[in-house]
Formats: C-alpha cells, sequence, structure tokens
C-alpha cells in the first residue's frame, strides 16, 4: 500500500506508535499506571521481643545457669523462635524494609542452627558453630554499617557483632572464660533488643516516639515525613522495578 502525498516516510521496523513522540507515549504509560500499598502494622516489636528472650535462654546454657544436659531442652524452646523471626522478616520485606527483614532473617538462622546443635549434638559441633559465628559476626558488621540511620536497631547490632564473635571463638579454642563472656553480652543483646522492642511497640501505640529510638535521616523522615516522601523514587524501589 502506498503512502498518500504529504505524509512522512516511517522508518522499517520502527512502531508507529512511539517513533514520533516517545515523550508522549511515556506520559499516558504514567497516567495509566497504579501501585497499590498494603499498609500493615510492624513485625518488629516481635522480633526484636524473640531476639531478647532467646538470647537470655543460649546465653544461660552458654555460662553454666543451666546445665548441658538442659540443651535439648533448650533446643525445642528455641526452635519456634526461628518460625517467629522468618515470619517477622517476610513482613518486614513487605514492609518494603530490606535492612531490617535482613536483620530478622539473619537471626532466623542462628536460632535455627543453635536449635539443631543443641538437639543433635553432632560430633565436630564446637568447631562448626564456632566457623558459623565468626563469620555471622563479620556479616552482622556489614548490616551495622547500613542501619546507622537507625540508632535503636545499630545498637542492637552494635552488641551482637562482638557477642558472636566471642562465642565463635570460645567454640574454636575450647574456653570456657570466652564462653561466659559471650553470655555476658548475650544478657547485654537481650536488654537492649527488649529496650527497642518495647520502644518500637510504645511508638505503635500512642502514634508517636515515646522513647527514644533515634531514628536518622530517611528513617525520621519516614515516620515523620509526609506521604508524598514515603512514595518519592517507589517506581524504582524492588517488586515495582524489573529487576532486583
Amino acid at each position: 500500500m502506498s503512502e498518500s502525498p504529504g505524509t512522512p516516510a516511517r522508518p522499517v521496523g520502527v512502531d508507529p506508535l512511539t517513533v514520533f513522540d516517545p515523550a508522549k507515549r511515556e506520559s499516558d504509560l504514567r497516567a495509566m499506571t497504579r501501585i497499590v500499598l498494603q499498609p500493615i502494622g510492624s513485625p518488629m516489636p516481635l522480633g526484636f521481643f524473640t531476639v531478647a528472650i532467646d538470647s537470655v535462654l543460649v546465653s544461660a546454657l552458654q555460662w553454666g545457669l543451666l546445665p548441658a544436659a538442659d540443651g535439648r531442652a533448650v533446643a525445642l524452646i528455641v526452635f519456634p523462635a526461628f518460625v517467629v523471626q522468618v515470619i517477622v522478616g517476610i513482613f518486614a520485606f513487605r514492609a518494603r524494609d530490606s535492612i531490617a527483614a535482613t536483620l530478622m532473617m539473619s537471626f532466623a538462622t542462628t536460632w535455627l542452627v543453635d536449635a539443631l546443635i543443641f538437639y543433635v549434638n553432632p560430633a565436630g559441633a564446637a568447631d562448626a558453630l564456632g566457623i558459623f559465628f565468626v563469620v555471622f559476626a563479620v556479616f552482622a558488621s556489614f548490616m551495622l554499617a547500613s542501619a546507622l540511620p537507625k540508632r535503636a536497631l545499630a545498637a542492637v547490632l552494635v552488641v551482637a557483632v562482638p557477642r558472636f564473635l566471642i562465642a565463635g571463638i570460645a567454640d574454636l579454642v575450647g574456653s570456657q572464660a570466652l564462653s561466659q563472656a559471650g553470655a555476658v553480652l548475650g544478657f547485654l543483646l537481650a536488654a537492649v533488643a527488649l529496650y527497642t522492642a518495647f520502644a518500637l511497640l510504645m511508638e505503635d501505640s500512642r502514634g508517636r516516639e515515646v522513647l527514644p529510638i533515634g531514628r536518622l535521616g530517611m528513617a525520621r523522615h519516614a515516620t515523620h515525613g509526609s506521604l508524598a516522601m514515603q512514595l518519592r523514587d517507589i517506581e524504582r524501589q524492588a517488586g515495582v522495578r524489573r529487576t532486583l
């Protein structure tokens, strides 16, 4: 079919809908696109309460407050914490907080490992657990660097990093003194996590910050900024953009 006189020629193989005015087509796409967000309750108080409770149990076993024969009983109590932390992590991902979600999922891994080791008590468990804790401490230090705008969360990691590092070294060298030092840090970790959980719970129930949490920068804008600020650059966030 021949084109009528005066009609500009189109390049072969080019979509006629976009070749002449791509800006107009982009505008049409933005007008037709809707991104639906579903508000959820914050899972973080539950996550930090779980960290606090299980840190006390594991530290009591490491210190010697609970005899080694109670290891299987502790494992049965710790294992549900793995399930709870996974659920918390899933909801944190749904809330678009990858830092908090990664932290919760990472703690879930430690509870699962602890539960399995305490229950089965396989040969060579101490060395394997020591290496795992040391590597976890290194990973937690990287999480700490990314969590600094959330001071309460960062405080948990500030205690968690040396706690797991010392516990790992204690398992590798077989030092009871280092194991007890790790247990002391475990009790401190429980106290910090308990405060953070309570502060977040109070904030959710009152609709404002009651106890200091120490949010900075974008973390503070997330709780004090406008809705427009919350939705800024949402098209570039995971789950909306085409690739992770």
